[in-house]
C-alpha cells in the first residue's frame, strides 16, 4: 500500500549513505504522501473507479434475489446487547430499500464472521439480518451464507444457493460502488448473471475548493487507501482466473 511504500522509502532514505539514492527516496516518499492526501485527486480517482448510482425509480423489474455482501456493515461487539451500523452499512440499507419498494423479493447476505460471533448469533450478516426483521422485512425472505472469507467465496458459495433454490431466477447484486467490478466479475466466473445496484459511494460531485485541491488532508489517507487496496485486489484476483 502506498503509505507503507513511502514510510520504507524514508527509513531506506534515512539508512542509505549515498546522498542521490537519499534524495530520490525523500522526494518520491513526499510525492506519495501528498498524493494519496490529496482530496480533488483521490476524489476524481473515486469518481472515475465507481459505478455511478441507480435510483430505485428507474428499476423497472422485481428482481428474485438481492445478493448483499458483508464487509463493515456492522459494528461488531460481543457484549453489546444490540447492534451498531458499520461504516459500509449502507449496502443492506439499499437492499432494505429495494425490497420495500417490491424490487427485491428475497435478501441473500453472504459473508463470515468470527466463529466465536457465529456462534453466539452477532456475526455480521446475522445482525445485519436481525435489524432487517426489526425493519419489518419478512424472515422468511432473508437468507445468509455465512462461510465465504472473500469475495471469490461470497461469489462461490452464494452460486450454490442460487443454483439450488433459485435457478433460472433474476438477481440483483448489493455492494460498495468500489468494490463492484470485482464482485460482478466474480459472480459471473462462477455462472451468476447479476444486474448491479451500487452502494456506499466515496466519489463527490461537489466542486472542490482551492483549499482541498492543494493542502493535504490526512483523512484522505484512508479513503486512497482504500481505493489502492481494491486495485491491487482486483489485480491479483485476475492474474488467479477468480474474475
Amino acid at each position: 500500500m502506498p503509505f507503507s511504500i513511502s514510510l520504507i522509502l524514508i527509513i531506506y532514505g534515512l539508512g542509505t549513505k549515498k546522498l542521490k539514492r537519499k534524495r530520490i527516496a525523500i522526494i518520491s516518499s513526499f510525492f506519495i504522501l501528498y498524493l494519496i492526501s490529496n482530496s480533488f485527486l483521490i476524489n476524481k480517482a473515486f469518481n472515475w473507479w465507481e459505478y455511478k448510482p441507480v435510483n430505485i425509480s428507474e428499476v423497472k423489474k422485481t428482481y428474485d434475489v438481492g445478493i448483499v455482501l458483508t464487509g463493515g456493515m456492522i459494528s461488531l461487539s460481543q457484549t453489546a446487547d444490540h447492534p451498531g451500523l458499520g461504516i459500509q452499512a449502507d449496502r443492506f440499507l439499499q437492499a432494505y430499500l429495494l425490497y420495500k419498494n417490491n424490487k427485491i423479493r428475497k435478501i441473500l447476505i453472504t459473508g463470515a464472521s468470527q466463529k466465536s460471533l457465529r456462534d453466539a448469533g452477532k456475526g455480521e450478516a446475522q445482525q445485519a439480518a436481525a435489524l432487517l426483521v426489526l425493519w419489518g422485512v419478512n424472515p422468511g425472505d432473508i437468507l445468509l451464507e455465512l462461510n465465504a472469507k472473500n469475495t471469490r467465496e461470497n461469489a462461490l458459495f452464494t452460486s450454490k444457493i442460487l443454483k439450488a433454490q433459485f435457478t433460472g431466477k433474476s438477481y440483483v447484486l448489493i455492494t460498495s460502488s468500489f468494490h463492484m467490478r470485482r464482485a460482478t466479475g466474480c459472480f459471473k466466473k462462477v455462472g451468476i448473471s447479476a444486474d448491479v445496484f451500487p452502494a456506499d459511494f466515496y466519489g463527490s460531485d461537489e466542486n472542490t475548493s482551492f483549499k482541498e485541491a492543494v493542502v493535504p488532508d490526512p483523512k484522505i489517507v484512508g479513503f486512497s487507501q482504500l481505493l489502492f487496496r481494491e486495485w491491487v485486489g482486483i489485480i491479483i484476483y485476475k492474474i488467479m482466473g477468480y474474475c
